[in-house]
């Protein structure tokens, strides 16, 4: 049962998330552009000009929402990597446990983008960003090794292609390399591969009824 709740974390953590996107970003006065805003300008508190990484002008009436998605999301990512530790939708060994470990930490990261909107503590919400697109990233990569022989191969190798290429993304970002998709529009392939990947994991976990090897398998030596 636990790990069943694993899955449906994710699918309402990702699911949520969308929803709520649309709705914050639908209430700006100013349009709002998937291609030249961040996804973190609609948690922003105050209306004012940014400057960097692109200039454009905020102001997010739904920035509390917004917020509190954030924080859901980062919680429910959380739960979903502690609560399918068992599950068979994993190898088991070191690099399972890595990739869970890591896929909370970017769970923790929406927490602190959450927490800490980018024009009240910076610091924090680069931190929580780093989490999230280096860390998660990176965790994603790892899980395409990670998963069980039984899941299908094309989610394995998809896996892993996904967490190349939001790595490759976030660096592209950092650079500001947008190959045309602009700031946000980059942003969003560093971002989304993971959440993507959290919500598919979860309906073929969950439809499958995937009770198996509910117990901690032990690291590999």
């Amino acid at each position: 049962m636990r790990v069943r709740i694993g899955y449906v974390a994710w699918i309402v953590g990702a699911v949520q998330f969308f929803v709520v996107h649309v709705v914050a970003q639908s209430a700006w006065a100013r349009p709002y552009s998937w291609a030249h805003n961040n996804i973190s300008d609609l948690g922003n508190a105050h209306c004012a000009l940014q400057a960097e990484p692109e200039p454009r002008f905020v102001c997010s009436p739904e920035h509390g929402l917004m917020n509190v998605s954030f924080v859901t999301l980062g919680v429910l990512l959380v739960a979903g990597a502690a609560l399918t530790g068992g599950a068979a939708l994993w190898r088991g060994g070191r690099t399972a446990a890595t990739a869970r470990l890591l896929l909370a930490a970017a769970g923790a990261g929406f927490v602190l983008v959450g927490l800490a909107p980018a024009d009240v503590d910076e610091n924090l919400h680069v931190l929580g960003a780093l989490l999230v697109m280096a860390m998660g990233n990176i965790g994603l990569f790892l899980a395409g090794f990670a998963l069980a022989e039984r899941t299908p191969a094309a989610l394995r190798r998809g896996t892993s292609l996904l967490g190349a290429l939001a790595i490759t993304a976030f660096g592209l970002f950092l650079s500001r390399h947008y190959l045309g998709l602009g700031m946000g529009g980059m942003e969003r392939v560093a971002a989304f591969p993971l959440l993507l990947w959290a919500a598919a994991v979860g309906v073929l976990g969950f439809s499958r009824g995937d009770r198996a090897a509910v117990r901690l398998r032990r690291a590999a030596a």
